[in-house]
């Protein structure tokens, strides 16, 4: 059985038209791509609503409220790297609400926000970021040809930094490998 196809408002009201000018409503389901049971219901909610936007439906209400929800994004977006919990501790304190920290997630997916994890970096020290300087320092001048014969590797200490070879130093690899 395909699944079903939500119909637009637009198209619900070509199918009244349609109806309206004495086309079936097995031909208006055909233009549709729908089953003609869904042609004969749309007909029956505009002949009783005599409209063809969808009724209210019955439902269980939020726990929060607008108010609620926009601390709560507030919340998110002052302190990004907060947790839900945290945020469920802070609209408690608030506005005196209890919600779940299910409901915190659910209110922050509904605007947007996702929840993600800081990237992993390699700290660096004193030491690295003077060692990093003086390469700068050294190599602010070089030339496209001179930068040419860098190779970068993804090897890397056991700090973490990445190791940067010349081609003067990659043949001198080669041959004490090639022994």
């Amino acid at each position: 059985m395909p699944p079903k196809r939500k119909v637009t408002t637009f198209n619900k009201a070509r199918a009244i038209a349609w109806l309206q000018e004495s086309v079936s409503k097995r031909e208006v389901g055909r233009r549709l791509g729908v089953s003609h049971s869904v042609v004969v219901r749309l007909h029956q909610n505009f002949q009783a609503t005599n409209s063809v936007l969808e009724r209210p439906r019955s439902g269980r209400p939020k726990k929060t409220t607008q108010r609620e929800d926009r601390f709560i994004r507030r919340q998110a977006l002052q302190q990004r790297g907060t947790t839900a919990n945290i945020i469920r501790g802070q609209l408690r304190v608030a506005t005196n609400t209890n919600v779940s920290t299910k409901t915190i997630r659910k209110r922050l997916h509904e605007i947007g926000l996702r929840s993600r994890r800081p990237a992993v970096r390699p700290r660096l020290t004193a030491a690295h970021r003077q060692a990093r300087l003086v390469f700068c320092h050294n190599h602010a001048r070089w030339t496209r040809q001179q930068w040419a014969d860098v190779m970068f590797s993804d090897e890397s200490h056991h700090d973490g930094r990445a190791r940067v070879t010349t081609c003067h130093e990659k043949q001198k690899f080669r041959n004490n490998k090639i022994r």
